[in-house]
């Protein structure tokens, strides 16, 4: 029985994600794509290539589709300096615009989320916004912001957190439903609600418990304490930690490197992996092997799955397009 429900909720599951790549195809783009090299953090989203998503003159999130070889790789900047890009009403909104039309894009094949900010990821709440609302509106923001991070997790493609500095309460539950994290080494994370009185809201008791064990989840969250990304690394928290440069952009230019490691592999085969993982570690072994054989049956009637094979015969490489 378990394993006809992991069945029936995994192809409910495909269904979604194919009729978007459908409805994607029908879309028409106006978005501007342009080249990308090995820039500093404050020049990295710069320029004629940036896609803002409001009218705020503060230009919070800066939204930039690589081309070229990058083509499929999408940059997510956040720009709130003088607040250290603490998530505001503002914030939340134009992230969870920039994360629709993601989700409805089907050329999309990676995203980076990063800060254009040196020295901080995202501080967490804005407390000094927080602190004038009055406490009806408190919940439903939370809410908001809790439904925002959780279609980032959601997203069907490859997410990595670039993690350059401070990733602290809203901040690093932003991170942790990210597939991937990368930091520096001067990087600082922690879930500090405690100190505050208050919990994670937006999904940090349930996902750092998942990607470190129970209990030094329990402790780092009960102590509200605050770690490098040396030390993120060693506990589970990072999968690379790498020596800050004079820049401070490091960990934005390992997660680039990454992002290009993945963009050449099929498409359909990486969205696929990912939702059979994702679906699969919540359920028991039995069932998570259906959700497996689902996903698999998925890639099966491919174009891209036959151009594999004739590239590895052919003794080429392969040209994946998604289809």
């Amino acid at each position: 029985m378990a394993v006809q429900v992991g069945r029936r909720a995994l192809f409910q599951a495909v269904r979604v994600q194919a009729t978007g790549r459908e409805s994607a195809r029908s879309l028409s783009c106006s978005r501007q794509y342009v080249g990308f090299g090995k820039v500093s953090p404050s020049s990295r989203l710069n320029g004629h290539g940036a896609r803002h998503y409001s009218s705020d003159p503060k230009q919070d999130l800066h939204v930039r589709h690589l081309d070229g070889e990058d083509a499929g790789i999408v940059v997510v900047g956040i720009n709130r300096p003088k607040a250290k890009n603490s998530i505001s009403k503002n914030l939340v909104k134009m992230m969870c615009e920039a994360v629709e039309d993601i989700k409805n894009n089907n050329k999309v094949r990676s995203v980076i989320i990063c800060s254009l900010v040196p020295g901080i990821f995202c501080a967490g709440a804005d407390l000094k916004e927080r602190a004038k609302m009055h406490q009806s509106e408190v919940g439903p923001f939370v809410s908001k912001a809790r439904a925002l991070i959780t279609e980032l997790g959601n997203l069907p493609v490859p997410t990595i957190a670039a993690i350059d500095g401070a990733a602290l309460g809203g901040g690093l539950e932003m991170a942790l439903a990210c597939d991937i994290r990368i930091t520096s080494n001067t990087a600082k994370m922690g879930l500090v609600e405690t100190k505050l009185a208050i919990i994670p809201g937006a999904g940090g008791t349930q996902r750092l418990p998942r990607v470190i064990s129970v209990s030094l989840a329990k402790e780092l969250i009960f102590a509200a304490r605050v770690v490098d990304g040396t030390e993120a690394c060693r506990l589970g928290l990072a999968n690379h930690s790498v020596e800050q440069n004079e820049s401070g952009d490091a960990a934005y230019l390992r997660a680039l490197e990454l992002a290009r490691e993945i963009n050449p592999q099929g498409p359909i085969a990486v969205r696929m992996a990912k939702l059979a993982i994702n679906q699969g570690i919540e359920v028991d072994l039995s069932t998570g092997l259906a959700i497996e054989e689902a996903c698999y049956a998925q890639v099966i009637p491919t174009k891209d799955r036959l151009e594999g094979l004739s590239a590895f015969k052919e003794k080429r490489r392969p040209h994946f397009k998604g289809e």
